[in-house]
């Protein structure tokens, strides 16, 4: 990630995350008690799901910020970070009670990649069990701020679709001028 993502790792964005983009796209859905994480970043999120969750497991990319999230949450128990790729999990199937990936699917590089990381989650979820997924709406103004970086932000109107197609059900998009958010089941 380009510089700009720093911002992510700002008491800012931490508080965005926890009093906005968190309940507006959770809502009232439980993740259960064994959460995996898709592509923590700064750990903004990772902060809200350790505390709601007795087990968060988030998989990061990325080699520093797996390194750096380690070592922040070492003293937190109910938190494993992996430094792995979403597009191939190295968990069993039916493994997690929910899953979340926030803010963090325009940095996928292709379209298929989207949809092998959503095909690899429904792959780990139990029946009945919630992915909660968010990101910004594609605009000139972020494409701007990603120069250097991966920039491939989601239709939010492909989502039922291409979720349908990697194994959920029951889903559900919704939009504001800046965002997307959807929850899907497992069927």
């Amino acid at each position: 990630m380009n510089e700009l993502h720093e911002y992510c790792g700002s008491d800012e964005w931490r508080q965005l995350i926890r009093e906005v983009i968190l309940p507006w796209a959770l809502g009232e859905t439980d993740l259960g008690d064994n959460v995996l994480e898709v592509g923590p970043g700064y750990g903004a999120t990772t902060d809200v799901l350790g505390e709601v969750a007795a087990r968060v497991t988030s998989v990061e990319i990325d080699d520093e910020l797996a390194a750096m999230l380690t070592e922040r949450f070492a003293d937190t128990p109910s938190v494993k970070i992996i430094n792995g790729d979403a597009t191939r999990l190295a968990f069993a199937d039916q493994t997690f009670t929910g899953a979340a990936c926030f803010t963090m699917l325009h940095h996928v590089p292709t379209t298929e990649l989207q949809d092998r990381v959503f095909a690899e989650v429904a792959r780990v979820l139990r029946p009945g069990a919630a992915l909660v997924a968010s990101d910004s709406l594609g605009s000139d103004e972020l494409a701007a701020a990603h120069e250097g970086d991966t920039y491939n932000p989601v239709d939010p109107a492909t989502l039922p679709d291409r979720l349908a197609a990697a194994g959920f059900g029951d889903v559900s998009v919704k939009t504001t001028e800046f965002g997307w958010a959807a929850i899907a089941r497992i069927s």
